[in-house]
């Protein structure tokens, strides 16, 4: 008898401001080969999703979307429509084929001055809007593990109050982004744990997800051992030979399962 079916693993990937138009979607071309001819991804082993630059959202999508790459936007507005000049509302994300939205990144706090009131009005932006927030929670400083799982947890009950619908909470510790190696197996596995258990005490988010971000790379997924269910990259995956190191990754160890 064959043991319980495992759910895919998910790999995000944020190009933040690195890419020209025309970089992004030749990487978008090379991703989008990667998945449709990687095992990883054919299988269902991983969904991928990816985060370019506005303008490129909508060409890009029409690259990666056939092999089933979602797209999403790297922001978006408290409000759905009006005098807000610059922003992008759900609405137009939703009418472009966006399907997630990224929310409370550490950038976002510490270079535009988001704080929780701000980030929390745009995941329920995204939400109202059928849109999947990339909800980024983290902690500011180094400290324990147990430490770092209470604030996060706390962190994600603020966000989500009154909110209800599917998210992606990406455990993004604020020092360990940019840093030459990730947060400690052990720190990011009690954290992670403690996220996935506080979502799934609250049925109104069922179909949520809790990935890892801040310096990930090949090796991490095998040491979390489940606890994350998935990785949120950066300039990592700005090479997409790295990106299929990691789908080689989730192939073996589903054929180790």
């Amino acid at each position: 008898m064959s043991g319980p079916v495992q759910p895919p693993v998910l790999l995000g990937v944020s190009l933040k401001m690195y890419f020209g138009h025309h970089q992004t979607l030749n990487w978008a071309r090379r991703v989008a080969d990667l998945a449709r001819r990687h095992p990883a991804v054919t299988s269902g082993a991983a969904r991928l999703f990816v985060l370019p630059a506005f303008p490129a959202i909508v060409p890009a999508a029409g690259i990666l979307a056939p092999y089933g790459i979602g797209v999403g936007a790297q922001d978006v507005a408290t409000e759905d429509s009006g005098p807000y000049t610059g922003e992008v509302g759900g609405p137009f994300l939703k009418e472009i084929g966006c399907r997630y939205a990224e929310v409370g990144h550490a950038e976002r706090r510490r270079l535009y001055g988001e704080g929780d009131t701000v980030v929390a009005a745009k995941t329920a932006a995204a939400l109202r809007n059928g849109l999947t927030p990339v909800l980024c929670v983290g902690e500011r400083d180094r400290g324990t593990p147990g430490q770092a799982a209470a604030r996060t947890v706390a962190e994600a009950e603020r966000l989500l109050h009154g909110l209800s619908g599917a998210v992606v909470l990406a455990y993004e510790p604020q020092w360990a982004i940019g840093a030459p190696e990730p947060a400690a197996t052990e720190h990011i596995a009690a954290v992670c744990t403690a996220l996935r258990g506080w979502l799934d005490a609250r049925p109104g988010h069922t179909g949520s997800t809790v990935i890892y971000g801040g310096s990930a790379g090949p090796g991490l997924l095998t040491r979390l051992a489940g606890t994350a269910e998935g990785l949120f990259l950066g300039r990592f995956a700005h090479d997409p030979a790295n990106v299929e190191a990691i789908l080689d990754e989730i192939r073996t160890s589903v054929e180790v399962a």
